[in-house]
């Protein structure tokens, strides 16, 4: 308990001194922190996008990328949110780059270790919360109340006064997840909700309902408040990240068609639903799920979208982190894919064959049988192969848990580089070519 308080203590250190070393630069620009277990770096990117359509520079900080103004570059460092007073000296240079508005994607493990100390947020945004990271916060109303943090302080740091103008503290709230309520006891100027449900409630002032009109392998059209939007993600829960960002949008006074176009203008997002095409006569996806809620959203939306079988490579972090959520993994694949290969994703010191069948375990139990519809194969490579091998025309081949991480964590703490997109587009060469091995 001394040491984990001494570790505590040293995090807190180092974010306090980078603050004011930095100039505390959170306190000059509009902070947007967005919080959840799935879907934030999604939400990241659509909100940047709609502020940009509405004429502002943005800088980003998320899992998938960095943006200051108009450069963007992939995070390569495996980290949401960075280390070392790394935020602060990010956060300076956006504000000298004239960035008007930051979106951080705020980690439940970031504020443990005080990362998001001196963001002064403005904007706080709840996606949904599953139980991924439960055990190291000590269970899951310990991880809902630590990613409270973010919310309350909205009302911890002085209301900014920015080109003569009072910003508002709002507060945008999922409705359609089980703890609303929660988050929405937290002081703000303003509280909003986005819903696909039709859920309203009286604690907010709006709410920005969502229908689906379509949705196929091009996107999902929907409508909210009699506009048509289009995002160019596929799968239908990629709606609600849009929806996040129309109520963002809102608050800042961002016109409607504006929104859509900005909206629209996000064709990508690297390692989210991100298609592998090297001529194959069949799907190939990689996307980051790596934990029940956002494995349960992806593979159902796949399911809807495409006729084929789906196949998925599934795997879960070593280290000791959420144990528990991995049988329940292999179950979610079991019953909703036709082929299930478990392979290994970052094993650090534990075994990742044992890892493997904690997986496989639950699979089986969903009615997969080994070596017939599901296969494990530890060595990644080999296990996409696998997968691959599998596939005929019209099938669909997710490659789940590592999206753009760039490396495998083995144990010792060695890092063996990485990238599921690179090895799967290799693997499909020699396929598509005909030089199978």
């Amino acid at each position: 308990m001394f040491k984990q308080k001494l570790k505590d203590f040293k995090h807190f250190l180092i974010a306090w001194v980078a603050y004011w070393y930095y100039g505390r630069p959170a306190r000059k620009m509009i902070v947007i922190g967005v919080t959840g277990t799935k879907g934030k770096s999604t939400t990241c990117r659509f909100i940047a996008s709609v502020l940009q359509a509405g004429g502002y520079k943005v800088g980003v900080l998320s899992t998938v990328e960095f943006q200051i103004g108009e450069k963007r570059w992939l995070n390569d460092k495996k980290m949401t949110m960075l280390g070392l007073g790394q935020i602060q000296k990010m956060l300076q240079e956006m504000l000298k780059a004239n960035c008007q508005y930051v979106v951080v994607e705020t980690s439940s493990e970031g504020i443990l270790q005080f990362r998001h100390y001196g963001l002064h947020y403005d904007i706080s945004v709840f996606t949904n919360l599953g139980t991924e990271h439960n055990e190291r916060h000590g269970g899951v109303e310990r991880l809902r109340s630590d990613k409270g943090k973010m919310f309350a302080a909205l009302k911890k740091y002085e209301t900014k006064i920015l080109n003569d103008k009072k910003i508002e503290k709002v507060s945008v709230i999922n409705l359609d997840d089980d703890n609303a309520a929660f988050y929405l006891h937290y002081g703000a100027d303003k509280k909003v909700g986005f819903s696909m449900q039709g859920k309203n409630k009286m604690e907010v002032s709006e709410v920005f309902g969502g229908t689906v009109l379509s949705s196929d392998d091009n996107g999902v059209s929907f409508k909210v408040r009699g506009k048509d939007y289009h995002i160019n993600l596929v799968g239908d829960f990629n709606v609600y990240n849009a929806l996040a960002a129309i109520a963002v949008g809102s608050t800042q006074k961002i016109s409607m068609d504006k929104m859509a176009l900005g909206l629209e203008s996000v064709k990508m997002l690297e390692g989210r639903m991100e298609f592998i095409d090297a001529g194959q006569n069949f799907k190939v996806i990689v996307d980051y799920a790596h934990e029940p809620m956002s494995l349960t959203e992806l593979f159902t939306s796949l399911k809807k979208i495409f006729k084929g079988k789906l196949i998925a490579v599934v795997g879960s972090d070593g280290g000791g982190r959420d144990v528990s959520k991995r049988s329940k993994m292999g179950e979610i694949a079991g019953n909703l894919c036709d082929y299930v290969v478990v392979s290994d994703v970052n094993c650090y010191d534990e075994n990742p064959l044992e890892i493997a069948k904690m997986l496989a375990v639950g699979a089986q139990k969903a009615g997969k049988t080994e070596n017939e519809n599901l296969f494990i194969v530890v060595d990644r490579w080999r296990g996409i192969e696998k997968a691959l091998s599998l596939a005929k025309e019209g099938d669909v081949v997710v490659i789940t848990a590592k999206g753009t991480e760039p490396f495998i964590g083995v144990a010792n703490g060695e890092k063996i580089p990485w990238d599921d997109r690179s090895v799967a587009r290799e693997i499909l060469e020699h396929y598509v070519t005909g030089e199978k091995n």
